[in-house]
């Protein structure tokens, strides 16, 4: 069976942007409860590979998924691949120095697990990043292949969703109690970053635009809060559309900039990236002046709200210059 990629970028569409935010603060809560409560401490390397059933997924995946993201091996005795590919992933959860936590889960054995993820072959490779489930790949994939999914995990896990992973002891004993892990120093914009988040989690789009104004007025260069407020600011301006209207007045108008402007965000808070994307460029194509202005300025706020890291953002870069010049 040949590998079947999966693109980490999926996780950081605006189908679920309120999530992530939520994700984020709620992993800054367990760190900080942890740390109170002595846990989040270094673990011995041993224990960052796990076999998970059933009657523990909720407490060993879910619930660990808050802290580092958690990789899910789905093998079998029986699976031949499996034997080839389980061992590299065992490997590299150790070289990785606790960015991920491996999760082995024996189909055979946990079928409904098998049934929930959809697999439908194995090996299959899934993450669990902040109670949300991704597939990664299917297969025996090659092991540059493998680490080129891995980066993309811990880096979206961390600028995303702000896990860290965990403190690794090369010398503790495995299954022992960890030390008591140092609470992060507040930052100096933590508390407006954290009002923001909680005016997100209560509805109050127009709240959170302002608490990240306020972060920026005072940190203009604040990545978590540019990306904070483009997110919000999408989800302000699309909370009161009639989605059906605003496709039937971009079909009807595929010239017009502000009704394939207003598609456009539409497409990104559904997920469909490139899509919106497209739509703009195609719109720059066939506009002049302010018009023209106004869709290219659209598009740059999108880029801020997918992040310069996905590679779709480069593409549409590139495609926007050509349009343009």
């Amino acid at each position: 069976m040949q590998p079947r990629n999966m693109s980490m970028s999926g996780v950081v569409d605006l189908a679920a942007v309120k999530q992530a935010q939520e994700a984020k603060a709620k992993a800054e809560q367990a760190r900080a409860e942890a740390a109170r409560n002595g846990g989040t401490g270094a673990v011995s390397p041993a224990d960052l590979v796990i076999d998970v059933d059933e009657a523990r997924f909720e407490s060993d995946v879910l619930q660990r998924s808050t802290e580092v993201p958690v990789v899910i091996d789905f093998w079998a005795e029986w699976c031949e691949p499996c034997k080839q590919l389980s061992p590299v992933l065992e490997r590299l959860a150790v070289e990785y120095n606790g960015r991920f936590l491996l999760a082995k889960i024996d189909v055979d054995a946990n079928q409904m697990l098998m049934q929930q993820f959809g697999v439908q072959g194995i090996p299959a490779v899934f993450a669990v990043v902040a109670g949300q489930a991704l597939p990664l790949f299917q297969g025996a994939a090659g092991e540059a292949q493998i680490r080129q999914t891995l980066d993309q995990l811990v880096q979206v896990a961390e600028q995303r969703f702000g896990l860290t992973g965990l403190a690794v002891d090369p010398e503790a004993e495995p299954g022992a109690a960890p030390a008591a892990a140092p609470e992060r120093p507040a930052g100096p914009h933590d508390a407006a970053l954290e009002a923001a988040v909680r005016a997100l989690d209560a509805g109050d789009l127009g709240g959170a635009v302002q608490a990240y104004k306020n972060v920026l007025a005072e940190d203009p260069g604040n990545t978590e809060a540019k990306l904070g407020l483009a997110q919000a600011e999408l989800l302000q301006r699309v909370q009161n559309a009639d989605p059906q209207q605003v496709r039937q007045d971009a079909a009807d108008k595929p010239g017009d900039a502000q009704a394939q402007i207003a598609a456009a965000d539409l497409d990104l808070v559904g997920g469909h990236v490139e899509d919106a994307f497209g739509r703009l460029i195609d719109t720059v194509r066939v506009t002049a002046g302010d018009d023209r202005d106004a869709v290219r300025l659209r598009l740059l706020e999108l880029f801020e709200v997918v992040g310069a890291e996905d590679p779709r953002v480069a593409a549409a870069r590139r495609a926007l210059a050509r349009a343009l010049f």
